[in-house]
């Protein structure tokens, strides 16, 4: 290995290790910049379209993904004009691309040259393994981040990134490393693919199982009911109830309303805001089974709460009257026909204005018999729980990545970095 340097404090090992490697001794250091080359990028002038619609691939550090380090999009293309005329330059196969303005601590290896914007500081290993540098630089991405360190504006330089000292075992074992890790991202992608083709699975399901707007039946229905009739409506204050309850000791959970969890208490999504007990008195107490408007209703819908607890006075509480399934409102005022509904039916009061109770009161809901909409709730919360419990999985997967590579490279203090 190319310009490395024996360390002598202590044993310089992973913690974890394969087992044909235990007996092969201790890794060695070097710096990043004694490993290979070093070269930035540009934007070629968007004014000239000589420049533009090649076929060399051109990335911004938007283009590079957070969680994969093998996962670039590519959406733009420049010519070799281009790059003859600008600051961009052609980055090899197997090399580190490194965002070193723009959202520092990402980065992303390519397996075809590409150029690159700026906001890179793009570089080719000498004889080392591409992968292995790049799953060691992201396992300890605040390496990179403590470059940027008292700048107002994050970002660091080539001198600066060439000064990060790794530990090195011999190429083989690089490879080993490397291919594991690999391996371990592809099944998290495959877990991802998964979760987004139920997602869409369940998108194009809920067209289905609820009426067009303008139509009184749904294109699809379950054979027990094809024979039932036309679906009913009715106007929202017919079926939900505004409630304003205000009468609470302090001690109930501050709910964050959420587009991803719906109602869900601040302290299980990791959101912090410091409130008083006298900041808290005006807030309205919500029961488990109500709905919530709020501010961004138009664009994910109406929120359901699953727990008891307490939420700004500036939000909208519904409590569902009985004879009608939560579930099947649970699903319907998160469809894209209502949130269409929300947009065409209220233009103007997007800017930071809360629907109000009347306004809801105003607008049409689709009403199946109370036996067809529990069953349309069943299909749909029994895919909820189908795409939760692949959720659950991939977040345990990357969990066991995030571990095994704390692992799998020596702590950054033994290696003084």
């Amino acid at each position: 290995m190319s310009n490395t340097i024996k360390k002598d404090k202590q044993a310089l090992v992973p913690r974890l290790r394969f087992s044909e490697f235990r007996a092969a001794g201790e890794w060695g250091v070097a710096c990043l910049g004694d490993l290979g080359e070093f070269a930035g990028g540009g934007t070629p002038s968007k004014t000239i379209s000589e420049y533009w619609d090649g076929n060399i691939p051109w990335i911004s550090s938007s283009d590079v993904s957070d969680e994969s380090i093998t996962d670039v999009s590519i959406s733009r293309f420049i010519t070799n004009e281009a790059i003859k005329c600008s600051a961009t330059k052609l980055i090899p196969s197997g090399s580190i691309l490194l965002v070193s303005r723009v959202g520092v601590g990402k980065l992303a290896i390519i397996d075809s040259p590409v150029c690159t914007s700026q906001d890179f500081t793009n570089f080719t290993p000498s004889k080392d393994n591409a992968l292995f540098l790049g799953y060691y630089l992201k396992s300890n991405g605040h390496a990179l981040e403590n470059l940027c360190q008292g700048m107002a504006i994050k970002g660091f330089t080539k001198n600066d990134v060439s000064k990060i000292v790794l530990a090195l075992p011999d190429l083989t074992e690089q490879q080993k490393i490397a291919d594991c890790l690999f391996s371990l991202n592809a099944l998290i992608a495959a877990h991802a693919e998964k979760i987004e083709a139920l997602k869409t699975h369940k998108k194009g399901l809920m067209q289905q199982l609820f009426p067009r707007e303008g139509e009184t039946v749904p294109r699809l229905r379950f054979p027990e009911f094809r024979d039932a009739g036309e679906w009913e409506s009715a106007f929202g204050d017919n079926v939900f109830d505004q409630v304003s309850n205000k009468e609470h000791n302090s001690d109930l959970p501050v709910l964050a309303i959420t587009q991803e969890h719906g109602a869900i208490p601040r302290d299980m999504i990791d959101y912090h805001v410091s409130v008083t007990d006298k900041s808290i008195e005006g807030y309205k107490v919500v029961d488990v089974g109500d709905f919530i408007i709020s501010l961004r209703s138009f664009q994910g819908g109406i929120e359901y709460s699953r727990f008891k607890g307490i939420c700004s006075p500036a939000y909208v509480i519904l409590r569902l009257r009985k004879g009608y399934s939560a579930g099947y409102f649970r699903q319907y005022l998160k469809t894209d026909r209502f949130i269409s509904q929300l947009t065409k039916n209220l233009e103007g009061l997007r800017d930071g204005k809360m629907i109000s109770y009347k306004q809801f009161s105003e607008l049409s809901l689709p009403i199946p018999s109370q036996n067809e909409q529990q069953k349309i709730a069943d299909c749909l919360s029994s895919l909820d729980a189908l795409i939760a419990a692949h959720a659950e999985k991939l977040d345990a997967l990357k969990t066991h990545k995030k571990g095994l590579m704390q692992q799998l490279f020596p702590r950054p203090e033994a290696v003084g970095a």
